[in-house]
């Protein structure tokens, strides 16, 4: 697939929840080819200071936009926090490989922690265009961080209890699906590396397919630097990364370090 690096328009920069903003850029060559699933990376500014470019999930495609999902947490989305309408940002992809949405299943379960939810509102488009059935469970620490836009069927756990379920998002899966019947699922998941481990040992204890998109950290995004190993069970190498081999593997096929 081809990647494009363009010095792209910011034409929506604004919060949609705590720390959290929704950014929009227009870049045609990238909404025209990119799949639910892939990331970018993007550049604030013209100095050397944040040095590194980020990965971001692209949240979903928008005729010839694209949106993304980010928390202000570092430097670098101070920085692009302040962003106005009309500035620029620059960005390379689409990077990684994409969700795997084809297969035998009927109902698509999507597990999300907190920004882990950025890649499911295209996810959720294209499922639904395929003929499945969604849901949708997302874990945040309190009400004022839930991401719920685009989303359908959606199931919230909060940490604080200030949303839906009091607790984690894997015990509110486990104690949605003992109260209902779920057709041939399949879960689809995208968060902190803590929940992705609690998500792979429910659904391999119970045969359920699973894919996961990981998140790490990279400094390029194309598999030069190597600073984004995961252990695989399958690889050649024993590691994959998840820059390029991923962020999407099945959740057979990968091994979490434990604490």
């Amino acid at each position: 697939m081809n990647k494009f690096q363009r010095e792209v328009a910011i034409t929506r920069n604004e919060p949609v929840a705590r720390d959290t903003y929704a950014l929009r850029v227009h870049f045609p060559e990238l909404s025209a080819i990119v799949e639910p699933g892939q990331f970018v990376t993007m550049r604030v500014n013209d100095t050397l200071n944040p040095l590194l470019r980020r990965p971001y999930s692209v949240s979903r495609p928008i005729g010839d936009e694209c949106e993304f999902l980010y928390y202000v947490i570092g430097k670098g989305t101070r920085i692009l926090a302040r962003k106005r309408v009309g500035d620029t940002v620059n960005i390379l992809g689409p990077l990684g490989n994409s969700f795997g949405f084809n297969g035998d299943y009927e109902t698509a379960v999507l597990v999300g922690g907190g920004i882990g939810v950025a890649p499911f509102p295209f996810l959720t488009s294209r499922l639904v265009d395929h003929g499945k059935k969604v849901v949708t469970f997302l874990g945040a620490r309190t009400a004022e961080m839930v991401l719920s836009d685009n989303l359908v069927n959606l199931q919230v756990a909060t940490d604080d209890g200030t949303a839906g379920f009091h607790g984690t998002v894997v015990d509110c899966m486990d104690d949605w699906f003992g109260a209902h019947s779920v057709a041939k699922p399949k879960i689809f998941s995208c968060g902190p590396t803590p929940m992705l481990a609690a998500v792979q040992s429910w659904s391999l204890g119970r045969g359920i397919p699973c894919e996961l998109s990981l998140e790490s950290e990279m400094a390029c995004g194309f598999g030069i630097c190597q600073g984004c190993p995961v252990e695989h069970r399958h690889a050649e190498r024993t590691y994959a990364l998840v820059c390029t081999d991923g962020p999407c593997f099945n959740a057979e096929d990968i091994t979490f370090k434990r604490p």
